[in-house]
């Protein structure tokens, strides 16, 4: 593709500047950087952004910008509900989880809203990250009314989805209702999945009901674009 902007260009020497280093190893500060290519440090962060969704580059709070290798990229169609364990044994990949957190909260307006339970209703709240290899991909947080599933419930041996987990409890899911929009890591996410503040992420937030029509999983999962890819098959109307 035809070079046809300033911006389009220092994207492509960032990328030549990004394959002249291997694996693991850490770039010059932004303002060397920045120095080197002849742009401002706002307009040289815009431009590594680009680097970062695509998983070739990783920014670590208060350790500086590393070379990673390819990653691999876990795809899913939205048409049907699938835990990250499932995407990636399907793929053959290893995926962790990392700073499990499972505690008991009181629901505020949203979540009351989003569960359909009364303000102040005694929740379960499991957050988590999700790692493939050595690298945070997913930040996943899940929260179910403590009638559901309580901390004393929770299973020990626990592995990541309390989608797979609701499935091997005999509880089927019957539908979920799913968004997905592109959003910016708050703090307390970015500090998750070791990125910055204001770096793009994709957000899934999904509602999961029985066969009740009872809403019993309100989940919000904050996903680095580079090691996701997300489809919807449509169907054509005849």
């Amino acid at each position: 593709m035809a070079i046809t902007s300033p911006f389009q260009k220092l994207q492509a020497d960032l990328g030549i500047l990004i394959a002249s280093f291997s694996a693991g190893e850490r770039l010059p500060s932004e303002p060397k950087l920045a120095k080197k290519l002849g742009v401002s440090r706002a307009t040289l962060r815009e431009a590594m952004r680009t680097f970062e969704t695509q998983g070739v580059i990783r920014r670590k709070q208060g350790a500086g910008t590393f070379v990673v290798g390819q990653a691999p990229v876990l795809e899913s169609g939205l048409e049907v509900l699938e835990s990250i364990q499932t995407m990636a044994e399907r793929m053959g990949l290893a995926v962790t989880v990392k700073n499990l957190q499972v505690e008991t909260v009181v629901a505020n307006e949203k979540q009351a809203q989003k569960l359909g339970v009364p303000l102040g209703t005694k929740l379960t709240r499991v957050s988590r990250v999700i790692h493939t290899g050595e690298r945070p991909a997913a930040y996943l947080i899940d929260i179910l009314p403590d009638e559901y599933l309580s901390i004393e419930e929770f299973p020990k041996n626990f592995k990541g989805s309390v989608l797979d987990f609701m499935i091997e409890r005999g509880d089927l899911p019957t539908v979920a209702r799913v968004g997905v929009n592109a959003t910016s890591a708050k703090s307390d996410v970015a500090k998750a999945l070791e990125i910055q503040r204001g770096d793009v992420l994709l957000r899934l937030s999904s509602r999961i009901y029985l066969a009740s029509d009872k809403v019993v999983d309100y989940s919000l999962g904050y996903f680095l674009p580079g090691y996701f890819n997300f489809h919807i098959l449509g169907h054509i109307q005849r």
